[in-house]
């Protein structure tokens, strides 16, 4: 029950910052974090998950206490799995999900329930994936929540309501084991999702939607396939494959849940996870080349999907190394 425990304990802190925050200004460079709300996933552009505000300090932080406790995930059938979502907060309103990809609105000063949203993920889904079925959260725009299914749904919700504005298919081929546990991401007018499955035999990719209508804008492949190359970038990295490559296995490389976006640079930032299967000559068919993309960060340029520069962390990973650890944006001074 510790991911549980660990969950109230998020909504408390939030709870009792939403009733006093103070307004904090943006990060140099980063988009801006609203004033007093947390509308990001990492808070602000940069998912520094830093907040200034005063309200909480070291003279008072020893007499908070309970504010609230909602039992509502834990009251719904299905739902006793992992609990791994930050919660969101706007006007006073918490947004969080829980197990099978289930949203909820709740009052940040009561926590008192407001909505429920089910996206109704099949039980036999669950077969399809290594890790539970968890899910770490929402992205807030305006009046819309983005929320990413675990059978490979993106919604659009009115933060009001939970009604669902618009719902797209993300996955490119529903015979294979892809998922979803990652938080989308919002770059611009896009809202962006990757997907997991890399110790399943996918291939991976991130896909950037229209937020107002859902429309896929572009896609970026993590890995080559057996077929042809859809771009330059897939053709550079298969330059570093093996013309052995086991290729029903998918080749991995699923970024399913690390990007964060430069608002400077115009750039997202994407962290690739592992090959498929791991041992790199297993993959190579007895060769170990260093299989871009694989374990690798790319920047993506935000208005054309495609590739401008990439560091691979772990050439050759055999290990499940990954780049997949959240990234955090920073400016920082050295020697002057």
């Amino acid at each position: 029950m510790f991911g549980f425990r660990a969950y109230f304990l998020g909504l408390l802190v939030c709870a009792l910052a939403a009733c006093q925050a103070q307004p904090e200004s943006a990060v140099t460079g980063l988009a801006e974090a609203q004033s007093g709300e947390w509308v990001l996933h990492g808070y602000n552009g940069g998912e520094q998950r830093f907040v200034t505000h005063k309200a909480i300090n070291t003279q008072n932080v020893g007499r908070l206490g309970l504010a609230f406790q909602y039992d509502g995930i834990l009251n719904r059938g299905r739902v006793l799995r992992g609990t791994q979502a930050t919660p969101l907060m706007k006007d006073r309103v918490l947004y969080f999900t829980g197990p099978w990809s289930m949203a909820y609105a709740v009052d940040a000063r009561t926590g008192e329930e407001i909505w429920v949203h089910d996206p109704e993920v099949p039980g036999q889904h669950a077969r399809l994936g290594c890790c539970d079925v968890v899910n770490r959260g929402m992205a807030l725009r305006g009046d819309t929540l983005f929320l990413a299914t675990y059978d490979g749904y993106l919604e659009a919700l009115d933060r009001l309501t939970g009604d669902v504005k618009w719902r797209v298919d993300t996955f490119i081929d529903r015979g294979k084991s892809y998922t979803i546990t990652g938080a989308p991401r919002l770059a611009d007018n896009l809202v962006l999702i990757g997907n997991g499955g890399g110790e399943m035999g996918v291939r991976g990719y991130v896909t950037a939607y229209d937020q107002a209508t859902g429309k896929q804008v572009w896609r970026f492949w993590s890995v080559p396939s057996a077929g042809p190359d859809e771009n330059e970038d897939v053709a550079l990295a298969r330059k570093s494959w093996s013309e052995n490559t086991r290729w029903e296995f998918g080749g991995g490389g699923t970024v399913w849940d690390s990007m964060v976006y430069d608002s400077d640079l115009g750039l997202v930032y994407i962290g690739v996870g592992n090959g498929s299967p791991w041992p790199a000559w297993v993959r190579n068919g007895g060769d170990r080349p260093d299989n871009l993309y694989l374990s690798s960060i790319v920047a993506v340029d935000v208005k054309t999907g495609k590739r401008v520069w990439h560091y691979q962390t772990t050439p050759a990973d055999s290990w499940d190394y990954t780049a997949t650890q959240h990234m955090i944006l920073a400016d920082l001074e050295f020697d002057g």
